[in-house]
């Protein structure tokens, strides 16, 4: 049972395999664990079903790709964070879940579309890699004093790199740039947030696109933010 003073995580993890998701989520137990939060992993969203357990959940972390959500569920994950639990997640495990919910593209934000590749006949053709491109998150000025991105300059990565679909009401704290090549179909640059914070009724989401894999978990940048994203979003 958890003391008087420690808040409750519920780490939902699952879908698609090809984001690690129990490997890439326990990368961050140990710290959430060090920072007072007793922790509940689950391998599907169905807790969020349970109204009475959710009232407790001080934050949901969401490494779930794909997959599929339920109606009870959805209605139980909304209705936790309009009261006041904290979401956040990074990649595919939060901006690319249950697409057959309109619902929960809302309640988030951002939505994945594509992660541009390298060029068709490059040799990494048909494999994981040819995904994998260099690119930099910017870090916006108006970021500079968030909790979040303090103190954070941009920085480079080579992995997948997200083009979102979003609203006007994520306040954004860093995007990224998708170029136009000689190959491409569009006409002009295209940026995307790469991370973002969302205010829904009492509640608090974060989410970073970056995280396709454990060295990308593992990266300086990266894993502050998303260490610093999970305690701002918690209640």
């Amino acid at each position: 049972m958890a003391g008087e003073n420690t808040r409750t995580v519920l780490v939902v993890r699952g879908g698609w395999e090809g984001h690690a998701p129990v490997a890439a989520t326990d990368l961050f137990v140990p710290f959430l664990e060090k920072n007072g939060f007793e922790v509940r992993l689950s391998d599907s969203p169905a807790p969020y079903a349970d109204p009475a357990y959710m009232s407790g959940v001080d934050l949901i972390v969401q490494c779930y790709t794909m997959g599929k959500i339920e109606p009870a569920e959805l209605k139980g994950l909304r209705a936790a964070i309009e009261a006041g639990t904290g979401m956040a997640g990074w990649h595919g495990g939060i901006a690319d879940s249950y697409r057959n919910s309109s619902d929960y593209l809302h309640l988030i934000g951002g939505q994945f579309a594509c992660h541009p590749g390298k060029h068709p006949d490059d040799e990494d053709a048909g494999t994981e890699r040819h995904n994998f491109v260099p690119y930099t998150v910017n870090m916006l000025p108006e970021a500079a004093d968030h909790p979040i991105t303090q103190g954070i300059a941009d920085f480079d990565l080579v992995t997948e790199q997200y083009w979102v679909l979003s609203d006007a009401y994520i306040d954004v704290l860093a995007t990224t740039t998708q170029k136009v090549r000689p190959w491409d179909p569009w006409h002009r640059e295209v940026t995307s947030p790469a991370i973002w914070t969302r205010r829904w009724g009492n509640g608090k989401i974060f989410v970073a696109t970056p995280g396709h894999s454990l060295d990308v978990l593992e990266n300086d940048s990266v894993r502050t933010i998303i260490e610093r994203g999970m305690l701002w979003a918690s209640r």
